[in-house]
């Protein structure tokens, strides 16, 4: 299984909503014993061993509308299929604690999603959707995507992070179908208390 946080790199970007798939690449490492910090195909990189699972751990370091070239390039290095690739990212269509499983499906105008298709050949991956609500009135999307959490989405954030790593090991336990049927259902949390050499965008959001 390759597993995918979708984000930017850099400090500029560290915390930001866009970074959403990095902190929980992050957070799956610090609970599996990994370090994400050898590069390899324009992303950092680090395996796991989880239950029976083999598992790569990636963050691409391309900026987001390039994503697709070091997951590509991984896929192929380890002979993974495309359906055993598992994507997590930002979508400002979910509240913040929502986090949803999906298989397959358009990339609703997020460029990093845009791009892994186009690289991959397919839309047949897995996700992990972690929601960072929608833009408050007259905020642009990508300004507000490459924003920082506020204060108030501060407290709910690693709560969110730690649902979403959640989310990731329900499909390696139980496969994608079986663990969307349980995360999924259950209720959304809303209201619970750099230089750029690859030439890549850090705006992943064509929408406004």
């Amino acid at each position: 299984m390759l597993v995918v946080g979708l984000g930017n790199p850099g400090g500029r970007y560290a915390r930001t909503r866009h970074n959403a798939g990095f902190m929980v690449i992050d957070r799956l490492a610090q609970r599996w014993g990994a370090s994400v910090e050898r590069k390899q195909f324009k992303a950092l990189v680090d395996r796991a061993r989880v239950g029976t699972a083999d598992v790569v751990l990636c963050k691409p370091q391309t900026f987001m509308n390039l994503s697709g070239d070091a997951v590509a390039s991984l896929r192929g290095y380890y002979k993974v299929d495309p359906e055993e690739v598992l994507v997590v990212h930002d979508d400002v269509d979910l509240d913040l604690g929502d986090v949803r499983l999906k298989k397959g499906g358009g990339h609703g105008g997020h460029n990093g999603l845009r791009d892994l298709q186009k690289k991959l050949g397919t839309n047949g991956f897995g996700r992990v959707r972690f929601g960072v609500s929608r833009p408050p009135t007259g905020w642009d999307t990508a300004d507000y995507v490459l924003a920082r959490f506020s204060d108030d989405e501060a407290r709910q954030l690693e709560d969110s992070i730690d649902r979403a790593a959640d989310a990731v090991e329900a499909a390696l336990a139980e496969g994608l179908q079986g663990a969307m049927q349980r995360v999924n259902t259950r209720p959304a949390s809303s209201g619970e208390s750099n230089s750029n050499p690859s030439g890549g965008s850090p705006a992943a959001t064509s929408r406004s």
